[in-house]
């Protein structure tokens, strides 16, 4: 009796084939409507349809506005009671030049944070990200664009949370910086520039430089505000 239930246990104890998960629905539909707004196919203040968006997708409302309510939450897309949703207002010149004075006193200073007490695993994370970017810009043009838009604030995000400093984090998270900004207009020299301004501030995360990874956001960003800032020129 006790060698059958030794049987059992070690029948038991058989690791079973793990099949890979798909990849999940919602994160499909929450892409595709994030590409439509990165590239004003649905216009800043313009009303989103979810009977248009089901018909459009081939989905059910469900994904669709688990995908609104993530977009409502990164200040993409607004709420209305009895009205529905609709794509968040674009940035005026005022309120650009606003968002650019925040972003030089915090981002340079979480930089050179994040160059002192960084872990091995995030930069890591964050030279994987500045590949994924590289490596993106053979996609389809939108296709792209869209995804730039996602990994840039990826990066970001990382080296503010790298700082140490939850406050500047959060605070540089609520701006919702890269969503707004890069719906400002649509262009590739946009992806390429940033590109070569991410290697100089990995570069300088590398060598622990806490100098040189401030002045190397501080230039980043600068130059940021001057492509961005021609998109109230056209």
């Amino acid at each position: 009796m006790e060698e059958a239930i030794l049987v059992i246990s070690e029948k038991r104890m058989v690791p079973s084939t793990q099949l890979k998960r798909p990849t999940r629905l919602g994160d499909e539909v929450y892409n595709a409507i994030y590409s439509q707004l990165m590239s004003r196919q649905i216009a800043p203040g313009g009303r989103i349809s979810v009977d248009r968006l089901v018909r459009e997708l081939g989905v059910s409302q469900t994904p669709i506005r688990e995908a609104l309510s993530r977009l409502e939450a990164q200040g993409l897309v607004v709420k209305a009671h009895l009205i529905g949703y609709s794509a968040a207002d674009q940035l005026d010149s005022a309120r650009l030049h606003q968002l650019y004075e925040l972003r030089l006193l915090l981002e340079p200073f979480a930089a050179g944070r994040a160059a002192m007490s960084m872990t091995e695993e995030t930069h890591g994370a964050l030279i994987k990200l500045a590949a994924e970017m590289q490596a993106g810009e053979a996609a389809p043009q939108v296709e792209a664009y869209s995804r730039f838009a996602q990994l840039d604030s990826e990066f970001h995000d990382l080296i503010a949370r790298a700082s140490g400093n939850e406050l500047v984090q959060e605070t540089l998270t609520n701006l919702h910086t890269h969503v707004h900004l890069f719906r400002l207009f649509y262009h590739a020299r946009v992806t390429a520039d940033a590109i070569q301004e991410h290697q100089q501030i990995i570069e300088a995360l590398t060598l622990r430089d806490p100098q040189a990874a401030e002045t190397a956001m501080r230039h980043h960003i600068e130059r940021s505000r001057g492509r961005f800032a021609n998109a109230f020129a056209r």
